[in-house]
């Protein structure tokens, strides 16, 4: 696996290759990878001929910065998984190679940007879309590859994408799970034994959820899920709502495509999960 700090010798490295014709397959990441991460390689590689991943913790997208500070970097770690998965490059610049200054970004992306996470986390789409299309447009993928665990981030990429008419194609891979359910997260690593068995409410009330949809109504499934998370202790829910995927706005008995979203604090970590229910 190669690995390049600057967005020069990337593009050095990559230029040849394209022009060769080979598809680029990109997995842009925050490292502290987990096999969830991986399977994003994995699927990458089916699809592409060459597979970059970036590891690049990016400022603009924390809202808290003792949430920046804490986020975990284990780089020496996640370059082993890197190379035992079969990437053959990481671009793993720090923030001078990727910010100049005092920047300013605003991507207008509509009420994707209120809504649930967008509601919860100002400022933190913004962030994203910047950093994404800065790594875009060093890359140049032919196919990005994000996890459905951050339901709502690949929606905003999407919308992106189609706004400034990027040609890249976006891939969602499904959330990968621990044995017992658990959403895998970088932030796992936060949870005490305790945390970690009450976490188990949230995949265990989605799948609830999922196998209630079709004799259910949607509201008494809401109201089920909302009192089931609340009363877990040390468990304190930002939210649960079952929205159309499409849209994100609420879910009705008629709604084809019908998502259950989640984010709640378990003990000093929040954590989010979703499910496609329908």
């Amino acid at each position: 696996m190669k690995n390049f700090t600057t967005k020069q010798q990337i593009r050095q490295h990559l230029q040849p290759l394209r022009k060769d014709g080979a598809t680029i397959g990109f997995v842009p990441t925050m490292g502290a990878l987990h096999q969830g991460h991986l399977s994003l390689i994995a699927r990458a590689k089916q699809e592409c001929d060459m597979v970059v991943c970036s590891i690049f913790v990016n400022p603009t997208q924390f809202n808290d910065p003792k949430d920046l500070e804490k986020y975990p970097r284990p780089i020496e770690a996640d370059i082993q998984k890197l190379e035992q998965a079969g990437c053959d490059v990481l671009f793993n610049p720090d923030v001078n190679e990727i910010y100049a200054g005092n920047e300013q970004w605003h991507l207008d992306i509509g009420e994707l940007e209120r809504l649930l996470e967008g509601a919860f986390r100002p400022g933190h789409y913004q962030g994203v879309t910047q950093v994404v299309f800065k790594l875009f447009d060093i890359v140049e993928p032919d196919k990005a590859f994000f996890g459905q665990k951050d339901f709502q981030q690949v929606m905003v990429i999407n919308c992106m994408i189609e706004l400034l008419k990027l040609p890249v194609t976006l891939v969602m891979c499904p959330i990968e799970r621990e044995s017992d359910g658990l959403a895998m997260s970088s932030r796992n690593v936060h949870l005490t034994v305790d945390d970690r068995r009450h976490a188990l409410i949230l995949s265990r009330t989605l799948q609830q959820v999922k196998d209630g949809i079709n004799t259910t109504d949607i509201a008494t499934l809401k109201q089920q899920a909302e009192a089931a998370i609340s009363s877990e202790p040390g468990v304190e829910l930002d939210y649960f709502e079952l929205v159309d995927g499409n849209t994100l706005h609420a879910a009705n008995q008629n709604t084809a495509y019908v998502v259950a979203l989640v984010a709640a604090k378990v003990g000093n970590t929040r954590l989010i999960d979703n499910m496609i229910v329908r």
